[in-house]
């Protein structure tokens, strides 16, 4: 118990340093009080969520949505409890999702739970209350390496998904940031390094030469560009879509998937701007085989499912209160929804994570993730 506490204390003060904002960026009641670097007090807190086992009540259990309790495995078929963000990753397994309502999928007995930010994920997954997840990139590896390999990388499952929108014309490229005040939420994961790599191998130093604004979610942003003319904002799908619905003056200026693969186009081995990736817990990997390849399987149906049936998928994802159907609509097309896993999948990521390594080692846990962090079946 005091070695898993002593990770899990590990984790949240690296998160906490993560989170901390630059002097120019606005702080928010959730960023302040992620500054604090007592380590006592993060042995602390993450004691007490021990003792409880309170699950967030941001969380909401497919099982329980339905007013059904999750289902329990039989002899013959496997639990599988699988976690998932609210947005993207959630939206590539809702035809998983809603097949496993009918019972074991691949002798499989799923139980879902969707979850309003990663750091409600984080302990579930260390402490082994979940079995499978859908998290950051760069957070997959900081977890790997803060567990001693207790994580690994099933597969890719979102590219880019992030915009840079603005209630205006003034952005016609990356260039054109310079001196403008952006507002954006993620600091300390995917979005805030793809910004500052895009900004830096394009003349622009992140810390001086633009103001970076940074809110706890991504609905603040929404909020904020949506309060006044000009206002420029980086967003990932599907919130680039509810700002238009809100404002229909706000435009994509720049699609960041296709700036960091242009900054890439040269070189030798290429890399991909990675959203999102499923991970799984070592041991229930090597415990459960044959689960975790039936899960990949059903996965990977669902994620075409969704690429391929766009109105049906939308119905789906508002049944899981993810986002509404008529938003999930629009958005979709913009999501990189996608599922890579095996040598490609390690070819990717790894690049990714180089990537971030190069900006910040602690963008990934301090050090390149191992081979065995990359699973294969």
């Amino acid at each position: 118990m005091k070695k898993i506490l002593s990770v899990l204390a590990a984790l949240t003060l690296t998160a906490s340093l993560l989170a901390g904002c630059s002097g120019k960026a606005a702080s928010t009641p959730a960023e302040t009080a992620g500054q604090a670097e007592s380590a006592t007090a993060a042995e602390s807190t993450m004691e007490s969520a021990a003792e409880t086992e309170t699950v967030s009540q941001q969380e909401t259990t497919v099982a329980e949505t339905e007013g059904s309790q999750p289902a329990e495995a039989s002899a013959e078929e496997t639990a599988v409890r699988v976690m998932a963000l609210k947005g993207p990753t959630a939206m590539g397994m809702v035809q998983l999702m809603d097949t496993a309502e009918a019972g074991s999928v691949g002798g499989n007995a799923y139980e879902f739970t969707i979850a309003a930010s990663a750091d409600e994920v984080t302990p579930r997954l260390v402490q082994g209350d979940a079995d499978i997840a859908a998290v950051p990139a760069n957070l997959a590896s900081v977890l790997y390496n803060n567990t001693e390999g207790k994580i690994q990388v099933l597969a890719v499952n979102t590219l880019g998904v992030l915009y840079i929108v603005e209630s205006g014309d003034t952005v016609q490229t990356a260039a054109d940031l310079k001196g403008k005040t952006i507002y954006a939420s993620g600091k300390g994961s995917t979005p805030e390094y793809a910004l500052n790599y895009i900004l830096s191998s394009n003349g622009i130093d992140p810390e001086e030469d633009v103001t970076i604004e940074w809110k706890s979610e991504h609905s603040e942003c929404v909020a904020a560009l949506s309060s006044g003319e000009g206002g420029i904002a980086m967003l990932p799908q599907p919130f680039v879509t509810t700002a238009q619905a809100k404002n229909d003056s706000i435009r994509i200026a720049l699609d960041l998937t296709k700036e960091w693969d242009a900054l890439q186009a040269g070189a030798e081995t290429p890399s991909a701007l990675i959203t999102g990736v499923v991970v799984v817990r070592t041991d229930f990997a090597a415990e459960n085989p044959e689960a975790v390849s039936a899960f990949l399987d059903s996965y990977k149906e669902s994620v075409d499912f969704v690429n391929g049936s766009t109105e049906d998928a939308a119905a789906l994802i508002e049944k899981y209160d993810i986002v509404p159907a008529a938003v999930a609509v629009k958005a979709l097309p913009y999501c990189n929804i996608t599922f890579i896993e095996g040598t490609e999948m390690k070819e990717k990521l790894s690049g990714y994570l180089n990537v971030l390594f190069g900006q910040n080692p602690k963008a990934v846990g301090g050090k390149l993730p191992a081979d065995d962090f990359y699973y294969s079946r």
